[in-house]
């Protein structure tokens, strides 16, 4: 399949401007396609992963990926569709752009690839220049037209959200000319500021000038519910904001009726392995084959085959209840989420540390779980009333981790 009947295998083509002459225009060399992304905050989530992925299968294909980071657009603000953007200081945008270069360089390597800030340009441009040399090939009927402006006509737009689109423009002409862009990659959102573009292209090099757009479709679960919000958080590529296990984990629990899309759509394994994988998704769902291979493809992709290890190593302790041997933040990481209780850095009574923390109701019913061996300590069980807590004893003396029966962890967090 070409670049584009892959796009459409993997359902990820919304709308694109002329599919022939874009085909056209990668078999006659190595051309360049761009995604842009402004730095509203210190690392992209996996609402942005979406059109990056789509521009790596670009490279895939031969082509030169091309990366924005919006220095200049993001001190201003891509419209939304209810509300104005809060502005950033320079300073914040200038720590976000690091951290947010950092992590599409990890993505997609130096190959045929190109990492640029769009202020270079932006940037250098007066006002007087800008209404000169943009503004008058810019009709204010489009503009109006366009979706995301239309829909805050009634609510309102202020003019810096409303010339987006020209900078936007700008940015594909002097990637259309620097680095030999033809095509600009985006959300289903997006298509009116692509377009905007395109026409920018033509109107200064020329009706012929090969310039494309492709758009994405909004990429919803099996429920209607946008990809990526899980439980309103949003799940970053930065380890330190969502770690490689909490990530790992999010695409191991993805359910039966997404996991070929999304096995489609974010791993680059081939029509054979994926169909192989549906099948098991349909006649043995129970061994979650796909779902564990979607985990480690997503996984390494962002993080590297040593997360992947890491990840599914912690998996493996946790079901197996082998949890001495994991590091504090191994604890912290995966059992952030459990009920937790503040603990004395004192030895205490097993029946009045399960008590004092809550684990127990009453006394009476925390010595007869201890003795019929429902209490474990620290992946340990403990079966004798008089045993003794010593908080210090595991995990760097931060955490006591305490399971009553098979499945109900609670963590002491020590004081």
């Amino acid at each position: 399949m070409n670049f584009i009947e892959d796009l459409k295998w993997r359902g990820a083509l919304n709308q694109i401007t002329d599919e022939a002459g874009l085909l056209e225009a990668m078999a006659s060399g190595k051309v360049g396609a761009y995604v842009g992304t402004d730095p509203t905050a210190d690392s992209l989530h996996l609402g942005h992963l979406i059109p990056f992925m789509v521009l790596k299968r670009f490279q895939n294909a031969g082509g030169k990926a091309v990366i924005i980071i919006g220095g200049a657009t993001g001190a201003i603000g891509d419209p939304r569709p209810t509300t104005e953007r809060q502005l950033l200081s320079s300073e914040q945008l200038a720590e976000n752009e690091k951290g947010i270069t950092a992590q599409v360089t990890k993505l997609f390597g130096d190959n045929d690839t190109r990492i640029v800030n769009n202020n270079d340009w932006l940037g250098q441009l007066t006002l007087t220049d800008f209404l000169r040399d943009y503004g008058k090939l810019f009709s204010i009927n489009v503009m109006l037209k366009k979706d995301v402006v239309a829909s805050r006509l009634e609510t309102g737009i202020s003019f810096t959200e409303f010339t987006y689109q020209v900078l936007q423009g700008i940015d594909f002409h002097e990637l259309w000319r620097r680095e030999d862009v033809k095509l600009q990659i985006g959300g289903s959102d997006q298509w009116g500021n692509i377009t905007s573009g395109i026409d920018l292209i033509h109107s200064l090099e020329g009706n012929e000038a090969k310039a494309f757009g492709l758009t994405i479709p909004l990429m919803t679960d099996s429920t209607g519910k946008k990809f990526g919000k899980s439980e309103g958080n949003a799940i970053w590529l930065d380890p330190k904001k969502t770690s490689p296990y909490t990530f790992y984990q999010f695409w191991l629990n993805q359910g039966d009726a997404d996991v070929v899309k999304y096995l489609k759509y974010f791993t680059f394994l081939g029509s054979e392995e994926t169909d192989a994988l549906a099948e098991a998704v349909a006649t043995n769902p129970g061994e979650r084959l796909a779902q564990r291979r979607l985990a480690q493809e997503v996984t390494k992709f962002v993080h590297g085959e040593a997360a992947v290890k890491e990840a599914e190593d912690l998996s493996t302790a946790l079901f197996s209840g082998n949890v001495a041997t994991l590091s504090a933040a191994q604890i912290a990481d995966a059992f952030g989420g459990v009920p937790s209780f503040g603990a004395a850095n004192t030895v205490k009574n097993i029946v009045d540390f399960l008590v004092d923390g809550g684990v127990e109701a009453s006394k009476r019913q925390a010595r007869e779980d201890v003795v019929n061996g429902a209490i474990s300590i620290n992946g340990e069980k403990v079966t004798d009333v008089a045993a003794e807590i010593n908080p210090l004893s595991h995990y760097d003396g931060q955490f006591v981790l305490v399971r009553r029966g098979k499945k109900k962890y609670f963590l002491g967090k020590i004081k």
